[in-house]
């Protein structure tokens, strides 16, 4: 059985929400690294600030009384920056950090007597080493935080999205075929749990298809939006597979219930004296044992018990015994004939439905055509209805007014099942119905 395949990675919940959650950890850490660069950066400045026009008034106090200047202080010192000396000639103090023979530097500078600036220069490498460093510890600490916090949201958003793909792969199965598929999700609380999936001291009602016993005992966990998705797909699978195993049991009944007053009707057709109003009632008596024992095959294909006699079969010949068997005007072309290992009875009853529906609802030339493990049925009528193309033949469904209950499509597709071959509907681009069923060919 061909495992379910996951979507990939690109595009899915994890990756979408992973990149979610990093984008917010990088605005937030930017945010904080930001914030706090701002800050110190500030207490910084200001500490050498505050410490520069220290020096520059206690300077300027010496250069009044006439004493000898400080190292670092002197009238237009040498890298003194221009745009601080035109504050300090035009009569204000302030303070700039640039260079000064490659280190940092702390400018303060105000007036002095013609037209010059007062300087003192406060050596600034520690601060700025401080600052770098502060830096970095922000952009390492930032990328550790982001880093943790990536692969604690990745994992969390694995476990979540780990329950959806089982519950996705459950949803598959379910419309493949599997009634008897169930998520059980371990966080399904317990009002749901009473009713989703075997449990312990419970089992399947056999008339109805639902879960009956005793609830499972104990506190369930806290059910979450994914197990809230899991139980609800649960109750419609116990649902659904109830309300279908009503359906094929009332159909097994009614048939089965049928045969017997059928069987006495044909033996009283049988009695009637010739004419016409006669053939009317033979024909309709053989209508209605005809649809009961399609009812009767229905019944059986649902319950899935059904049992190959496998045996080897030439395709060729084998086509055209049906042919004959149908009494109708049917083309039989053998492209290239094969064997076939399959369940000689069931594929006659495949074929033999489709070349009937190709001669009831539609019109001639009917082709059937063997080559190798595919056979194809076509006529040259107005086609298959576009329901049958997109979704398969529906029992009891039938359009524009066809004699007919749908039948002989859905058995032919039931048989095909069993028998492991694929059947397909589709309508020819010059118009007319192809029916193409491709046989196992290992």
């Amino acid at each position: 059985m061909k495992r379910p395949v996951l979507p990939r990675w690109s595009g899915t919940l994890a990756v979408k929400a992973a990149a979610f959650i990093t984008v917010m950890c990088c605005a937030l850490a930017a945010l904080l690294g930001v914030l706090v660069h701002v800050q110190v950066t500030n207490q910084t400045v200001g500490q050498a600030r505050h410490q520069a026009l220290e020096r520059l008034t206690q300077a300027t106090q010496r250069y009044e009384a006439g004493d000898a200047l400080r190292p670092d202080t002197g009238l237009d010192p040498r890298g003194l920056p221009r745009e601080l000396r035109d504050l300090a000639v035009s009569g204000d103090r302030g303070t700039m950090v640039a260079d000064r023979e490659g280190r940092p530097t702390m400018w303060a500078a105000g007036p002095a007597d013609g037209g010059r600036a007062l300087a003192v220069a406060v050596d600034y490498s520690q601060q700025a080493r401080t600052i770098a460093g502060l830096d970095r510890a922000i952009l390492w600490s930032s990328a550790l935080a982001i880093g943790a916090t990536l692969l604690v949201g990745a994992f969390a958003v694995t476990r979540v999205t780990r329950r959806l793909h089982a519950t996705a792969r459950v949803a598959r199965r379910i419309s493949a075929g599997d009634l008897d598929a169930r998520v059980n999700d371990p966080r399904t609380g317990p009002r749901d749990a009473a009713t989703t999936g075997p449990r312990a001291g419970s089992g399947t009602d056999p008339r109805t298809g639902s879960r009956t016993g005793a609830r499972a005992e104990g506190r369930a966990r806290p059910q979450d939006e994914v197990a809230a998705v899991a139980a609800a797909l649960d109750s419609m699978a116990s649902s659904l597979q109830g309300k279908l195993l009503a359906e094929q049991r009332f159909t097994a009944d009614v048939a089965h219930e049928l045969r017997t007053p059928l069987t006495g009707l044909h033996a009283a057709a049988e009695l009637l004296p010739p004419g016409r109003p006669t053939e009317l009632v033979r024909d309709r008596v053989a209508a209605l044992r005809t649809l009961t024992e399609d009812l009767l095959e229905i019944s059986r294909l649902d319950t899935g018990r059904e049992r190959l006699e496998l045996d080897t079969e030439q395709l060729g010949p084998l086509a055209g015994r049906v042919v004959r068997a149908a009494g109708s005007d049917t083309e039989v072309r053998v492209v290239r004939d094969v064997c076939v290992e399959t369940d000689r009875r069931r594929l006659e009853r495949v074929l033999g439905n489709l070349v009937a529906n190709a001669h009831q609802h539609g019109r001639g030339p009917v082709v059937l055509t063997v080559d190798g493990p595919v056979v194809t049925v076509r006529d040259h009528g107005e086609g298959f209805p576009e329901y049958l193309v997109a979704h398969g033949p529906q029992r009891f469904r039938t359009e524009g007014g066809t004699r007919g209950h749908g039948l002989g499509l859905t058995i032919a597709a039931g048989q095909a099942e069993v028998l492991g071959a694929g059947l397909e509907f589709a309508n020819a681009p010059d118009g007319g119905a192809v029916a193409t069923l491709r046989l196992p060919s290992g």
